[in-house]
């Protein structure tokens, strides 16, 4: 279970962004996490265990520092994110719900391949990172998104956070079945197979 929150605004979005995800918090109860992006300032992460208390009671205290007009946050049953990633996509972070089935599989062939992976939640690869670096296998946001329709089975839906907003795809279904237009434009699919819908938010004042 998990759930997870974006936001972009003409103003300051952290106070939107800290309810909005807090109220995803009955989908999870072991991590949660805030990232914003400000220019100028670049991102601010926080990451908290929540098996011993509550979202609100770790985060509030913590609002002061964030800052920006985007933002994504996540409720995770499984492992920290959002995880934060220096690419040549350029810097982005990134929050995932996802049911991985092929996950084994997928981490042998990233590692035969010379990768590498940086986190562990709770003795196993961080599906995030996973994702995050079959993401980062394309040429640009919607090859390496491709990447992941095309490698995974099972399900997964996910917030990026960039420079220059947030991309929004959301999943039901088996991902494999899914076909995404290059211009990351609103997608569905025939009729009895997997739905997806992708958005680029962006403020014109970020």
């Amino acid at each position: 279970m998990g759930g997870f929150f974006g936001t972009v605004s003409k103003a300051e979005c952290v106070t939107d962004l800290f309810y909005g995800t807090d109220y995803n918090s009955h989908l999870g109860t072991k991590r949660a996490g805030m990232a914003t992006y400000a220019e100028g300032e670049g991102f601010i992460r926080s990451i908290h265990n929540l098996e011993s208390s509550y979202f609100r009671t770790k985060f509030e205290s913590e609002l002061p520092k964030f800052k920006g007009k985007a933002g994504i946050g996540v409720i995770s049953d499984t492992d920290p994110q959002p995880m934060m990633i220096n690419s040549h996509l350029g810097r982005f972070a990134i929050v995932t719900v996802a049911k991985i089935n092929n996950m084994d599989e997928l981490v042998q062939e990233l590692l035969s391949n010379n990768m590498h992976f940086s986190e562990m939640s709770m003795g196993k690869t961080n599906p995030t990172e996973l994702v995050a670096l079959l993401i980062v296998q394309g040429k640009d946001f919607v090859d390496g998104i491709e990447n992941v329709f095309n490698k995974i089975k099972g399900s997964c839906s996910m917030l990026i956070l960039t420079e220059d907003g947030i991309i929004v795809l959301v999943t039901s279904g088996d991902v494999r079945q899914l076909s995404l237009e290059r211009r990351m434009a609103h997608t569905l699919p025939p009729a009895n197979q997997a739905v997806c819908r992708t958005w680029i938010l962006k403020s014109t004042n970020m």
